[in-house]
């Protein structure tokens, strides 16, 4: 493993890091699979393996929440002693996150109301689409309790806890030192697992406990500690050269975990909150395997061109994928496809294959032809 000092190891983290690709493109690949499989009615025991299998593709989101920290924390440490600071990041986070996001809603609420009479889905969506504009619709689905709240869009809610994070988190960087964010980020951890907690055992609904920005943000910060540490002196090689004992060892615990909770139904309120961190940890052992050289499978397998491939287009993938999921389950697509294949199992690869083929159709030309003329915009800043 290269040894590098804390300035060397700072500016190659500032490069391109094909490994960062690759674990959007698992986090996005992951996402997909719940939404496209995880809906599925399975009925032999080998389809429902196959179908919770699928379902634990929500901790996606997780992997995206960890790497925004991871990112976001590099970069805003980067910039912390050039002028305009804050005028370039929030310039630049809204160059890439708002063109998208506010066309979608635009073209949902807006101008397909003209064209034809939306569906009752798609109406309950847009009667309460305040939320969605505001980036306050995480609170709304807590609120309410139930995904189906916010139709069509209700998967934006995790796109809202991101810009909460874009929002507050480059004031805590600017005001404070290393040393003292590294304790925030540890503090903002047993907080939000705490809280998670408390709320669990206060009987309050699940879906609503893991949507709220102060439970998920435990995630964000995981990554963020990452970024702090690997600037340290010494620390680079050190936790290179132990990434993927940590990757086991935070897997095996988050194994575990799950499974005492599934087998034994003990306090299984309280450690499905537990697992959420431990899931963070994970994923951020996994980011630290991306970044080393790709001589382990992991690596390997993360810094090729198939998961960059979808790294590449994984933030329009997931505004577009949730919307066809939605339009999918109002078509009754399952139940067309299981009769037209007369198996479950074709069923299932059927609308994995269309969900994501149809994802990639709009994705990869809005990214060239939309996206791509906003991004340019930010070598202005």
């Amino acid at each position: 493993m290269t040894t590098l000092p804390a300035s060397a190891a700072d500016q190659y983290l500032r490069g391109h890091l094909p490994g960062l690709d690759g674990i959007r493109g698992l986090a996005i690949l992951l996402v997909m699979t719940v939404h496209f499989i995880g809906g599925a009615v399975a009925e032999t025991p080998l389809q429902k393996f196959f179908v919770k299998a699928a379902v634990h593709g929500w901790m996606g989101v997780d992997l995206f929440f960890v790497l925004s920290g991871f990112l976001i924390t590099g970069i805003l440490l980067g910039s912390k002693n050039k002028p305009r600071y804050f005028r370039n990041f929030y310039a630049r986070r809204a160059l890439r996150i708002f063109p998208l996001y506010y066309v979608v809603l635009i073209a949902l609420f807006l101008i397909l109301p003209l064209l034809v009479k939306p569906s009752p889905m798609l109406e309950t969506a847009r009667s309460h689409q305040i939320w969605l504009w505001t980036y306050t619709s995480n609170f709304f689905i807590a609120w309410t309790g139930t995904w189906d709240s916010l139709n069509y869009v209700a998967h934006f809610w995790s796109l809202a806890i991101e810009e909460h994070f874009y929002l507050v988190w480059p004031l805590v960087v600017f005001y404070f030192p290393a040393p003292t964010l590294k304790k925030i980020c540890l503090g903002v951890i047993v907080f939000a697992l705490a809280l998670r907690i408390a709320l669990a055992l206060a009987d309050i609904n699940e879906t609503s406990i893991s949507v709220l920005t102060p439970c998920r943000i435990d995630a964000l910060c995981v990554g963020a500690f990452i970024a702090l540490q690997l600037r340290e002196p010494g620390v680079w090689p050190r936790w290179m050269a132990n990434s993927n004992y940590a990757l086991l060892a935070f897997g095996a615990a988050l194994f575990a975990v799950m499974a005492f909770a599934s087998f034994t139904g003990f306090a299984e309120a309280v450690l499905h909150q537990v697992r959420g961190t431990f899931i963070a940890l994970f994923f951020g052992a996994l980011i630290l395997l991306a970044l080393k050289p790709a001589s382990n499978p992991v690596s390997y397998v993360l810094q090729g061109p198939h998961l960059g491939f979808f790294g590449k287009y994984s933030y329009g993938l997931y505004v577009y994928h949730g919307i066809l999921t939605w339009y999918f389950m109002e078509t009754h697509l399952d139940d067309q496809l299981t009769a037209w294949s007369g198996s479950l199992w074709l069923a299932m690869a059927a609308r994995m294959l269309i969900g994501v083929g149809l994802s990639l159709l709009i994705a990869v030309p809005s990214y060239h032809l939309f996206e791509k003329r906003f991004l340019d915009l930010k070598r202005y800043f």
